[in-house]
Formats: C-alpha cells, sequence, structure tokens
C-alpha cells in the first residue's frame, strides 16, 4: 500500500485525513498523522475560551476519536528528506527514528510572529493555542483577586491594566473578550470599580481589522472606547521589560498581562526539511496545492494552511497568495485529500479556489461585526451571527452539540468566574505538606 504521511494536525492536516478516510478505498492507503499533540485547536474560538463563554475542552477536537483509520503519532517530525522520501519523527520516550512514505503533506501550520523587543520574550503571551487562552484567563481572574486586596497605587493598577498588541481580527476579538470579561467580573470585587480597570491595544498601523471597511472598523473602535478599552493606533511597543511598558508615543504604564497578536509566520521546523521555501519561510505550491520548486513539480510532496505559498486565484489573496486563515485551511484540506486520492489513482487534479465568504467578529457578549464587500452588520445582530457560523465551523457534531449547550447554560446560569491557575503547579501543595523519612 502507497505510504501517506500528515505532518501537522491542525486544521488542514485534520481535515486531510479526515477526508481521506472518505475518500480512499479499504486497503488503498495507510495514512499516518503526526502532532506532538492529540488534538486539533479550533482558534476562532480562543477569545470566547478567554472570556469564559467556551469551556476550552470544547474549542479543541480529538484526532484519535475522529480519526479512527488514520495511525496517529504524538510526535514531531524534525527533518524530511523527500529527496530520499524519509521523514525523521521524535517521540517521547523513544530515540529519533526514520519513517519512509511514498506520499507527504505537510500542514505544520503557523506560530506567532515576534520581533526583536526587550521583554517580549519573558513577559508576553501569544493567543495560538488552547493552553494560553487557558492561561490569559487564570491571569486575569488572579490578578482580580490579588488587586481586591490591595489599596490604589503603582501595584493594583499594574495588575488590572491588560494589553493586546496587535489590531487584526484576532487581537481585537481577544481585546474585546477580555474587556467583556473584566466589566463582567466587577460586580463580584466591591472593592474594585470600571474606573481602576485598564485596557490598552497596540497598532503599528493607522487602522484596525483591515479585513472590514474603515467606517466598520472605526465604528469598533468607538464601541471599545464607550467600553473603557483604549486603541493606540500608528503606535509601536519599543519594549515590555519587567512588565514596564513603553510605547513609541512616549507613553508608558505596568501591566502583568501582554497578550501578543501580531501576526503570524509559517512554522520554522520546515527550515529543516529539503522542500523548497520562499523568502517568507513558506512551502511554494500550485494551487493544486502540489509542491514545486520553481515551474517543476515534486512528486509526491503536498502542502496546504498556514505553511504554505498557495496562489489564490480569487483575486483577493495579499501578495497573489492565500492569507493564513481557517476559511482557506479547512477547504485546502478537502481539496488536498481529493488531489491525491486523484493521483494514486492516475486521474486529474483540481485547483484550489476560493472566494472569501466575508469577515464575522465576535466583540464581547451581545456585539459583534459582520462585513461583506460593502454590507456590514453591527451589534446584537452581528454577534449572533458570529455565533452562528463559528458554532457549525467548529468540526464534527459533538463539538457543535457540546459548545452549543455550553452557551446556553452560561445563558441560564451566567459566566462561570473560576480560574485554576493552580494547574502550573499541581503537586505543590502535596509536595509542601508530604510527611519525608527523616535522615
Amino acid at each position: 500500500m502507497p505510504k501517506i504521511l500528515i505532518v501537522g494536525g491542525g486544521y488542514a492536516g485534520f481535515y486531510t485525513a479526515l477526508k481521506l478516510e472518505k475518500y480512499l478505498g479499504k486497503n488503498e492507503a495507510e495514512v499516518t498523522l503526526v502532532d506532538p499533540l492529540s488534538y486539533m485547536t479550533y482558534q476562532p474560538f480562543l477569545p470566547e475560551v478567554v472570556a469564559g463563554s467556551i469551556e476550552a475542552r470544547h474549542a479543541v477536537v480529538s484526532h484519535r476519536r475522529h480519526l479512527r483509520k488514520t495511525n496517529i503519532v504524538n510526535g514531531k517530525v524534525t527533518n524530511v528528506d523527500h529527496a530520499k522520501k524519509t521523514a525523521t519523527i521524535e517521540v517521547d520516550g523513544l530515540k529519533p527514528y526514520k519513517e519512509t512514505y511514498d506520499q507527504i503533506v505537510v500542514t505544520a501550520g503557523a506560530v506567532s510572529r515576534t520581533f526583536p523587543i526587550p521583554g517580549v520574550a519573558e513577559q508576553a503571551i501569544g493567543l495560538k493555542n488552547i493552553e494560553e487562552a487557558v492561561e490569559v484567563r487564570n491571569r486575569i481572574l488572579a490578578n482580580f483577586d490579588k488587586a481586591a486586596n490591595l489599596p490604589a497605587g503603582a501595584a493594583r493598577d499594574r495588575l488590572l491594566t491588560f494589553v493586546v498588541v496587535g489590531g487584526g481580527f484576532a487581537g481585537i476579538e481577544a481585546f474585546a473578550e477580555m474587556r467583556s470579561l473584566a466589566s463582567y467580573l466587577l460586580r463580584y470585587y466591591p472593592t474594585l470599580t470600571f474606573d481602576d480597570v485598564h485596557f490598552h491595544l497596540i497598532e503599528a498601523m493607522g487602522r484596525i481589522m483591515p479585513e472590514v471597511s474603515q467606517a466598520t472598523s472605526e465604528w469598533v473602535i468607538a464601541n471599545l472606547d464607550r467600553r473603557g478599552a483604549q486603541i493606540h493606533l500608528n503606535t509601536q511597543l519599543q519594549s515590555a521589560a519587567n512588565g514596564k511598558v513603553e510605547l513609541s508615543t512616549g507613553e508608558s504604564f505596568e501591566s502583568d498581562v501582554i497578550v501578543w497578536t501580531a501576526g503570524v509566520m509559517a512554522h520554522p521546523y520546515v527550515r529543516n526539511t529539503d522542500l523548497p521555501l520562499d523568502d517568507r519561510g513558506r512551502i511554494t505550491a500550485k494551487p493544486t496545492l502540489q509542491v514545486t520548486n520553481g515551474e517543476d513539480v515534486l512528486v509526491g510532496a503536498w502542502t496546504a494552511g498556514d505553511v504554505s505559498a498557495v496562489p489564490d486565484l480569487s483575486g483577493f489573496g495579499v501578495g497573489g497568495f492565500c492569507v493564513p486563515n481557517a476559511q482557506h485551511a479547512v477547504r485546502q484540506g478537502k481539496l488536498l485529500a481529493k488531489n491525491l486520492v486523484a493521483a494514486i489513482r492516475g486521474e486529474g487534479v483540481k485547483e484550489y479556489f476560493h472566494k472569501p465568504l466575508g469577515a464575522v467578529a465576535g466583540l464581547g457578549i451581545g456585539v459583534g461585526v459582520f462585513q461583506y464587500k460593502k454590507l456590514a452588520v453591527k451589534g446584537l445582530l452581528a454577534w449572533f451571527m458570529h455565533r452562528g457560523y463559528h458554532g457549525l465551523a467548529i468540526p464534527m457534531w459533538e463539538r457543535k452539540i457540546r459548545v452549543a449547550s455550553g452557551w446556553i447554560w452560561n445563558f441560564l446560569l451566567r459566566r462561570d468566574i473560576v480560574g485554576i491557575s493552580a494547574t502550573k503547579a499541581p503537586r505543590l501543595q502535596f509536595e509542601t505538606y508530604a510527611s519525608k523519612p527523616k535522615k
């Protein structure tokens, strides 16, 4: 049987494997998916995980539960030698080993793109995975608990100052949901007031959310301003050393929670392969999702999602390529599976073509925006559209039901405000008081 190796189990990798299980005949090919994690993260729900509107476990999709015909390897592919069609895999507890393949699908995704700004690597936290979203939520809740016991002053201000860097969709949604959570929490902290909590979003460009119109982005800024959340446009972060945020405008303040959402880049792992890359570190590809070296197709090599440079035939892409978002990754994964099966069977492959369906964002309970060409919807209706779209878009019906039921229970029982920060050191209490042998 031909051996198919899928590197990465995010949107593109998960949907490629899911559809291969559907399209391949019995014993037609052996499919292996390698990913350090045992689940796919539905990233559009990360801001709602931060806010507590969605349970963290419900925003991820289990590989093993839903990919029953695929060999799942929880490890890392550290090298690919496509000339020899071998990949080096590292699994905890085992020595690195080589795996041969006939077809490889590289869907390793992206990581947060940062710049060498003092303090960012040490102080900031990204919002690309579920663990980061949980940590941001826990930090907000823990800071409120600490601040409630302190008198007004610099120490309390630092705890109650929250910063988001990056004004794209991910940054604005996270910023708005964090503000929504903080406003809700105040009812449980009588020693704190609305004016004690400070929110700052830092954006280097002159506008936010480039996916929507200028008028819509200005409405979002005005809405957040009314809610006590300040947006700094045309402003760069100069330093975050020791939690002291210094801006290019000369402003400065201290913060314990700095969230970095200023862009992504292709996973650096692909530099350890012999696959061709563009100047941004993405794997070069044809619209058919086949890896290319110039005009030549690399037989048996495929790519999709954020790690790839796939030409956008619709004309909407930035620089002529598909932008790194879920709309493209999901659809590319589905087409890649069809094309791979067609290639195995000696049939023709199709080119990827997708026009954007518009942009929708949730900005906290009851507030949202939707933009499709010149049509803009704002407020409560857009918020329902956001929940409706993403509630249906998350893969697998068991996940859709869990998410929807969580929303219903939150409506009936109100938002959960529990944070479990002890997960970072779960043995601390036991170890502290455990009886030890006398020396």
